[in-house]
């Protein structure tokens, strides 16, 4: 693959930050974890109400809304990384639903391959318990078997969690083709592994980074907040208990947990607003994360 500077690659990365922005992207995230919640919350009623067929139909719904509305998202975050105008969510919606599978097919070539190579090393490992001409061969095999297997196995598993899982959706957001996409990850794995690495711990970084202003202000601010409710409005819930609501929970599951509960619609609006907060919380790093693998693999494809 063509050489870049290092220097570049990593300003590339930094500007992954500039995510937030992307306000269409983070509609379209927001939009999908709703409706697959909701999704995923129905079906859990329907099983509780013994709807064994509409349980599965509802929670198959739910992972098509979030598999297709994540790769959206993808796209618009793809468009803002490339420099060029995001899309509207729509126009990024049908162009996930022609593309996304592409990285079902990516993904099940690269689990064949690695299925392919487990077969060669359990083999290898069975035809080491052989004993030809004496004792000889089984041990020789084995003694192979032992730096192959440790080499493959730790080669595989790296691979798979910094080249491929991170780097094969953004692939397919750019508008590579599956034969592209195995391809192109095949390449870094055999001449970039180690850039892709360090990248990607930038990413992580900024990601964790991303994560630690959030929550900082979501708690200095929910602190505030709920206590101007409790002794401005007069919100009956303890100022901790609105607080909590800020991290996703609500009054049924705090009062299982004794915790006294309010009853007035203050208490639960409160809840509400609150979960939309800890939504957002959890979006913004996210979408951090999602600009920063396509920023690694703009960076570090053939023609970046």
């Amino acid at each position: 693959m063509r050489e870049r500077d290092p220097l570049s690659a990593l300003s590339l990365v930094l500007r992954s930050v500039d995510a937030v922005r992307n306000t269409r992207a983070l509609f379209a995230l927001l939009a999908t974890f709703s409706a697959s919640g909701l999704l995923v919350a129905m079906a859990e009623a329907s099983l509780a109400h013994d709807a064994s067929w509409w349980g599965p139909v509802q929670a198959g719904a739910a992972l098509f809304v979030a598999f297709y509305g994540g790769n959206a998202a993808g796209i618009l975050v793809m468009d803002d990384a490339r420099g060029r105008p995001v899309r509207d969510v729509p126009a990024a919606l049908r162009a996930a639903l022609a593309s996304a599978h592409r990285l079902l097919l990516a993904l099940a070539i690269v689990g064949g391959v690695l299925t392919l190579g487990a077969v060669l090393l359990l083999g290898l490992f069975w035809l080491s318990r052989v004993s030809v001409s004496g004792a000889v061969i089984g041990p020789l095999l084995f003694g192979l078997a032992v730096p192959v297997g440790v080499l493959a196995v730790g080669l595989a598993a790296l691979s798979l969690i910094a080249v491929v899982v991170p780097l094969a959706a953004p692939a397919v957001w750019s508008g590579a083709g599956v034969r592209e996409v195995v391809t192109g990850l095949a390449r870094l794995i055999r001449h970039r592994l180690l850039s892709v690495l360090l990248l990607m711990a930038v990413v992580s970084l900024l990601t964790a980074g991303m994560g630690a202003i959030v929550s900082a202000v979501v708690m200095v601010g929910g602190r505030v907040i709920a206590e101007l409710g409790v002794r401005v409005v007069g919100v009956d819930v303890p100022a901790q208990q609105l607080t909590a609501g800020l991290f996703g929970y609500g009054l049924r599951s705090l009062g299982a947990t004794g915790a006294p509960t309010g009853s007035t619609g203050h208490a639960a609006a409160a809840l509400v607003g609150g979960g939309i907060v800890f939504a957002l919380a959890l979006l913004l790093p996210g979408l951090v994360y999602l600009r920063g693998t396509c920023a690694v693999y703009l960076a570090l494809r053939d023609d970046a």
